[in-house]
């Protein structure tokens, strides 16, 4: 009979404490009005002097806070430290990280619908029109392949160009040439005859330093942001050739654990924030490093005559086919992504010129 009585106490006891700790969950649903205290990590893999960090991931999270009363804390995580940038959506998923931003292209093949935003030959103007294209062309597809997470944004760097330890003028001279590309840049670089390299940004620094590759097919920010000017020479202008997409995306269940009130305000601080902030953020950028690389690294622009450029163009195009085949053979509507993208391509660069 004590030991029975014992047994009771102590299971009471430990039952006791059990309820305290749930009570104590930063992150449980409170009713409307009521405060709560949600603290959330952010995984990235840009530099912490990066704007991505300091105007992207730091604008956001301060604009968040004050949105919600300093109840929605986020703490950024930079440079791989704590998801490195291929495994940063599904450490999302996998709820590692609350919050990710990283690039769709970098697990290619995961986002298969979403390549149709980062085609060749698709001329955007700018960031501005590439992240307006992929933000409302993403959200008018809603495609499976992003509903294991909570999109805040898709955002995208626009036309990016080759930069090399050697004049690229003719495809001829492209022939053999390794660069370091990811997703369909790679492919499309293929095509044209390169050897592409998949690497991210992180790395190509010392692989163009060392020689591993000649080259990199990237937006002009790199070369003043991951100081690609100081290990290259030469920079062609390739506007058709480029788009990247980034996504900020955070897990469904630390989205489902924030109360509705405070959802409301993230929401409409995204609105606010993609528009005012994200959509353009390559723009700035590539214009201070186009003219960090010339004038202070010394690197010569070199701009395709119309005949090569229509070569380029001529030879990327089979990239477009085999991506609607690609979609045909997975059940997947490439012609409804690809017409949307055209469309949507055409209105804003009209709009944003």
């Amino acid at each position: 009979m004590r030991k029975s009585l014992i047994w009771r106490i102590s299971l009471l006891l430990v039952l006791t404490v059990l309820v305290s700790l749930a009570g104590c969950s930063s992150t449980a649903p409170e009713e409307d009005g009521e405060r709560v205290s949600i603290n959330l990590s952010l995984a990235h893999f840009f530099p912490a002097t990066h704007p991505a960090e300091t105007e992207l991931v730091q604008g956001w999270a301060a604009a968040v806070e004050e949105a919600t009363d300093g109840q929605v804390k986020i703490t950024s995580y930079p440079q791989g430290t704590l998801l490195a940038a291929e495994a940063i959506y599904d450490g999302v998923v996998s709820e590692i990280a609350d919050i990710g931003v990283s690039c769709f292209s970098y697990t290619r093949g995961r986002f298969p619908l979403l390549e149709a935003f980062e085609l060749p030959v698709i001329v955007y103007n700018n960031s501005r029109v590439a992240s307006k294209v992929a933000w409302e062309g993403i959200q008018e597809l809603n495609p499976e392949e992003v509903q294991d997470t909570k999109l805040m944004m898709v955002l995208a760097t626009g036309p990016g160009d080759l930069f090399s330890k050697t004049p690229v003028r003719t495809l001829e001279d492209l022939q053999g040439m390794e660069i370091r590309a990811t997703g369909l840049s790679a492919k499309t670089l293929e095509v044209l005859g390169a050897t592409p390299v998949a690497m991210s940004q992180a790395e190509a620094y010392e692989s163009l330093q060392r020689g591993v590759v000649q080259g990199n097919l990237s937006p002009l920010e790199v070369l003043q942001g991951w100081k690609h000017a100081e290990v290259t020479d030469y920079l062609t202008l390739t506007p058709f050739l480029y788009n990247t997409l980034f996504f900020m995306t955070m897990n469904h269940d630390t989205w489902n654990s924030i109360p509705p009130h405070l959802q409301e305000a993230i929401e409409e601080v995204n609105e606010k924030f993609f528009e005012e902030v994200a959509m353009g953020l390559w723009d700035v950028q590539n214009e201070s490093a186009l003219e960090y690389a010339v004038e202070e690294e010394g690197l010569e622009v070199i701009t395709l005559s119309d005949e090569e450029t229509a070569r380029w163009k001529e030879k990327a195009e089979p990239v477009l086919d085999d991506f609607l085949k690609e979609m045909e053979e997975k059940g997947l509507s490439g012609s409804e992504a690809l017409e949307i993208v055209k469309r949507l391509a055409d209105q804003y660069n009209e709009v944003y010129k």
